[in-house]
């Protein structure tokens, strides 16, 4: 092959790559989910070609739609704190997560990526497939610029909540509270909410209801900082039956909790998050909390 036909091939790639990610600044149509619920994501589809790969024809998704208001607000604000503590305040990109994440990268000398938000979960959970490349992040950028600008943030954690994957097949939170407790998504309670939480940045290897250590650890502290930020009541008879330590600094936002209560809490399971599934690795919430980095994924949307 000549020099000129090289060039001219190799120009023709070139601006082949540059229209298949500048696509995305246009399309898809990220206008329609402000009133439409979408009906099937292309994680779903993923999900069942996989199936289809495996042999597993007569698998199917399952999905039940809920408004957000019809979410247990104990599941909210778990959500939030393990999967993108700073939600209401970026713009898409927590730009902190992800200089952490590529620190890693380059330790590990391997392309993992990670520190995605929510807005950057829900880009990728609709549009695109679950491969780590870095072409991929490019375009999840682009659409995680659009969502952010063309929805509320509300609109944005409804959608996620609803497409996100809680259990082989199992997608929205309203499918998941049926699947694993028998309630609805408005009545899961706090110790539940933090057990699903945890699973979220691999919810195909662990179970809100199994036995792993890190699903455990992982809950336990989300479940922490809720009572350290107020959003739990404490239990009435565990408030009443311990001695409470009154030389302890005790949380602006918590009523009548003692520090030290939250801060065994998270100690007992910062010791045995080794050899449990995660990596032990912890970073800091927007409250100044410890929290226990996502272990690495395979192909959940907690995945980079």
């Amino acid at each position: 092959m000549s020099m000129k036909r090289f060039r001219t091939l190799f120009t023709i790639l070139l601006l082949l790559f540059v229209a298949d990610i500048a696509r995305y600044l246009v399309y898809p149509d990220v206008g329609q989910l402000v009133e439409k619920n979408p009906v099937k994501t292309a994680f779903m589809e993923s999900r069942e070609a996989q199936w289809q790969r495996d042999g597993l024809k007569d698998k199917k998704i399952q999905q039940k739609w809920v408004s957000l208001g019809q979410v247990s607000q104990n599941l909210i604000k778990a959500v939030l704190i393990g999967e993108d503590d700073k939600f209401w305040h970026h713009e898409g990109f927590d730009y902190q997560a992800i200089e952490r994440a590529i620190e890693k990268n380059i330790m590990a000398k391997k392309f993992k990526m990670g520190g995605s938000t929510i807005s950057q979960q829900l880009a990728k959970n609709l549009y695109l497939s679950p491969s780590k490349n870095p072409v991929r992040k490019i375009k999840e950028a682009i659409l995680t610029w659009r969502l952010e600008k063309t929805l509320s943030k509300r609109r944005i954690l409804e959608l996620y909540v609803n497409v996100a994957e809680w259990g082989d097949g199992i997608f929205g939170i309203g499918q998941a509270a049926r699947h694993y407790y028998g309630v609805s998504a408005a009545r899961l309670t706090a110790r539940q909410a933090s057990k699903l939480a945890a699973i979220l940045p691999n919810p195909i290897l662990y179970s809100p209801t199994g036995s792993s250590r890190y699903v455990r650890n992982r809950s336990n502290i989300i479940y922490a900082i809720m009572r350290k930020r107020g959003v739990v009541v404490p239990d009435y008879r565990e408030v009443m039956t311990l001695t409470p330590d009154t030389t302890a600094v005790v949380d602006s936002v918590v009523i009548g909790v003692p520090e030290y209560l939250l801060e065994q809490a998270a100690s007992s399971d910062s010791s045995a998050s080794k050899g449990s599934g995660g990596d032990g690795n912890f970073q800091e919430g927007q409250g100044g909390e410890t929290m226990p980095e996502k272990t690495s994924e395979s192909g959940s949307q907690g995945a980079p």
